[in-house]
């Protein structure tokens, strides 16, 4: 099933060849997908992806060794996300998120998220989802520190 990805009052499709593909994105993840991912209209219900986005990126983090769930000083809080949608993904398929970084502020970082079906080269669904790093106790904005920026900068693609 494919869905378009422009908004529908503009009467136009996002043609996938627009999608960045599989080879771009320098972090992957699998997920399988639940029952219960599934909607009323047989695919996955838009929520989910989201999801899907948080573990993908945070469960890297920790991996990294840059987010630590209890003690670290530095969480990032989730400001911005948003997901265009080209085909459905439905459950019992186990899907592939690869992710990047498409932009490094001076408290922000920005990830770009791909849903690739299995075997797909073009995503199923493409996304972006930015952190705010913050201090954990005052929750105010804080300077990404030298070590995160290093890491995160060797995760940069072209966007």
């Amino acid at each position: 099933m494919v869905f378009p990805l422009k908004r529908l009052a503009q009467g136009g499709r996002l043609e996938k060849s627009e999608l960045l593909p599989r080879d771009v994105y320098p972090q992957w993840v699998k997920i399988q997908t639940q029952w219960a991912d599934n909607d009323i209209y047989g695919h996955v219900n838009n929520a989910v992806h989201y999801r899907w986005f948080d573990t993908a990126i945070n469960s890297w983090l920790i991996r990294s060794g840059l987010l630590r769930l209890s003690g670290g000083k530095l969480i990032g809080l989730v400001v911005e996300t948003g997901c265009r949608y080209a085909e459905a993904v439905c459950y019992p398929e186990a899907v592939d998120l690869g992710f990047g970084v498409s932009h490094l502020g001076r408290t922000s970082v920005t990830y770009r998220v791909g849903i690739f079906r299995e075997l797909s080269v073009l995503a199923a669904a493409e996304g972006h989802f930015t952190h705010v790093m913050v201090d954990r106790k005052s929750r105010r904005p804080v300077v990404l520190p030298a070590r995160w920026r290093k890491v995160l900068a060797a995760q940069m693609i072209e966007t």
